[in-house]
């Protein structure tokens, strides 16, 4: 069985339990399996030798969410060829594809943890309770080992944009 956190984060002040372990700085990253669209999947390989910002997002359709991944995507821009930045979300590819078009999101890759929740479990971030995942930032250098950790405590707030951004820059 699946470790479960609990006492570590919140929705709207009400306790949630995150299951999966926690990702500490140092570690090698955990790989998963998620869908970049409903056939194709991709997993931790698929980006092998690149610095990964992953962004981690309950679902694109709210608030933080959509301000989130658009201010990632602009930054995105500005980091250079060998940085990838991924948001991971349980929306289904049909839904971030098109939330994509409407924001015009184009440097960012969407990726859906729907079908398994693989990255949720082998992250911590899969929130036990609503099945969606817990907003969190994760950046992982070209050799597959965690630089950077950010797990907000409350569901509804921003994540430091600024430090993640800076820990990319750091391997750059």
């Amino acid at each position: 069985m699946a470790q479960e956190r609990t006492g570590v984060a919140t929705f709207k002040n009400n306790p949630i339990t995150l299951v999966g372990p926690e990702v500490k700085v140092g570690d090698k990253a955990p790989d998963f399996t998620v869908n970049k669209n409903l056939l194709e999947q991709a997993s931790l390989a698929d980006y092998a030798g690149k610095i990964k910002l992953i962004s981690v997002v309950p679902s694109l359709d709210t608030g933080v969410c959509d301000a989130q991944t658009r201010r990632f995507n602009e930054e995105a821009a500005k980091l250079g060829d060998n940085v990838v930045v991924l948001t991971i979300s349980v929306d289904l590819p049909f839904a971030q594809s098109r939330w994509c078009g409407a924001a015009g999101i184009d440097k960012v890759v969407t990726l859906s943890d729907y079908k398994s929740k693989s990255f949720g479990q082998a992250y911590g971030v899969l929130i036990q309770e609503l099945q969606l995942l817990m907003r969190s930032i994760f950046v992982i250098d070209a050799n597959d080992t965690v630089q950077y950790v950010q797990y907000l405590g409350e569901m509804t707030e921003h994540p430091n944009y600024e430090a993640a951004v800076e820990a990319v820059k750091k391997l750059v």
